[in-house]
């Protein structure tokens, strides 16, 4: 059992996510926000699990850098349909196209977490929850869109807001698919 002292500590989370931020507020998780400010891009023949563990990656050992001491948390989340990577659409043409992908079809929310004590190893897993989307119909689709909730979601869909309308089944962690897997998070810190 992990010694419960460490959610006393403060983290860094190297996002600027207020989904992120949420989530560690309702778990009572004090932590601080530094934007990590890397490249988001995916590599040639890169996978999806390797891509989110690498980013996460790259956040918490961005702001790590900037730090004398701490405990750093970086995170990347992306929907994966039919081993596509699915960002945050670059606007509503495109997160229509992504609604559409995934309409009627099981997807995958992959959710790459690190922990970095600085001057430590750093610690980096992920997270896997299958959702299923109910079939939308173009209108819903426009509709959705138009709430202005698909702008900097990757999948072009926020679980907790208007598209649970659409969400007909979920395998797995709900929290992962909202942007971090706390109970991941509490496990690799209860380890660094």
């Amino acid at each position: 059992m992990p010694n419960s002292n460490h959610l006393r500590e403060k983290v860094i989370l190297a996002s600027s996510s207020p989904r992120r931020k949420e989530l560690l507020d309702a778990a009572g998780w004090p932590y601080e926000a530094i934007v990590a400010g890397i490249d988001e891009s995916v590599l040639p023949n890169e996978e999806p699990v390797q891509y989110v563990q690498r980013l996460a990656r790259s956040k918490a050992e961005a702001v790590a850098a900037k730090l004398p001491s701490g405990l750093v948390l970086g995170a990347d989340t992306t929907v994966v349909i039919e081993n596509q990577i699915l960002g945050q659409p670059v606007d509503d043409d495109d997160a229509r196209r992504m609604l559409r992908l995934l309409n009627g079809k099981w997807h995958e929310v992959l959710t790459g977490v690190a922990v970095v004590r600085i001057g430590c190893e750093t610690r980096v897993d992920y997270e896997t929850t299958r959702v299923r989307f109910a079939e939308m119909s173009d209108a819903e689709i426009d509709w959705y869109v138009a709430t202005g909730e698909a702008r900097g979601k990757a999948g072009a869909y926020g679980i907790q807001g208007a598209a649970g309308l659409f969400i007909e089944e979920i395998r797995g962690d709900y929290f992962n698919i909202v942007g971090l897997p706390i109970r991941l998070v509490y496990e690799l810190t209860a380890k660094t």
